[in-house]
């Protein structure tokens, strides 16, 4: 159960895993702006989404949990939401092998751009941290991760409205919707580069464990930095209402089949 692959389908998604672009993505320019504003968004700090994460033959594996926990003062002049992602795997699956992941990021509230990120990891005994931040001016990110062997550090050339997988979920649910309606996002994850566009395709009553709601499905596409399509019938559908919840993700991916089914939404 990875969970910066479902992260990244909001990529992601997570998936999870999952940018030209989304109004509210726009960068306010400093001249125009000495105190930026604030977003609109859909969430606010407190609001917690509980899933069930189902993995191939397991009708549900573990527990993923999504919370907004601060809107922090970011130097020089800014604001940034934190947002903190951790995923569990059943007690009876951990008694098999031991999992745990957590994901945070900071997203400036004006432009809904993170301004770092990162991924923390337990499998086993195996503990990895991968870190990321975003040099906006610039336009380059430093990527790092330390643990075990595991030390490195790159330096990258991003695209100015890059989104980190878990950040790219919730600018989503910022945007409006009509059939037809398509974004497109640069996703930075683990230091790789991903190009994910999302469509939304049609209206659609889904069930999950926190009830049946009007959705909007959004058809998610993931391709590499060579064009390469990642995972198979990649899905995000949100909540046709005010909070656009994530409902439920879906992917196929090489080790198994995903999907995330919300069971609960406080504040």
């Amino acid at each position: 159960m990875r969970l910066h692959a479902a992260a990244a389908l909001g990529l992601i998604t997570l998936a999870s895993l999952f940018v030209p672009t989304v109004s509210a993505q726009r960068a306010v320019p400093r001249a125009q702006a000495a105190v930026p504003r604030d977003s609109a968004v859909p969430f606010k700090v407190g609001e917690t989404l509980t899933y069930d994460v189902s993995w191939s033959s397991y009708m549900v594996a573990g527990t993923a949990v999504a919370t907004v926990r601060e809107r922090r003062q970011a130097p020089p002049n800014s604001a940034a939401y934190y947002i903190v992602a951790e995923g569990r795997p059943l007690p009876l699956i951990s008694r098999l092998y031991s999992l745990y992941y957590k994901m945070d990021t900071l997203i400036d509230t004006s432009t809904l751009l993170p301004q770092e990120m990162s991924l923390y990891s337990e499998e086993g005994r195996r503990q990895r941290l991968g870190k990321t931040r975003f040099d906006r001016p610039a336009r380059r990110a430093l990527f790092e991760i330390t643990g075990g062997t595991d030390t490195f550090k790159n330096t990258i050339n991003v695209p100015a409205q890059a989104l980190d997988g878990l950040s790219a979920l919730y600018a989503v649910r910022a945007s409006s919707f009509s059939p037809g309606t398509k974004l497109t996002y640069p996703i930075l994850d683990e230091g790789q580069m991903y190009t994910v566009t999302m469509l939304a395709t049609a209206t659609e009553r889904v069930r999950a464990p926190i009830g049946e709601l009007n959705t909007w499905k959004l058809a998610v596409n993931i391709l590499d930095s060579q064009g390469e399509t990642v995972g198979q019938n990649v899905g995000i559908w949100l909540s046709n209402d005010a909070r656009k919840l994530p409902v439920k993700l879906q992917a196929d991916l090489p080790v198994g089949s995903f999907t995330l089914a919300l069971r609960e939404a406080t504040n």
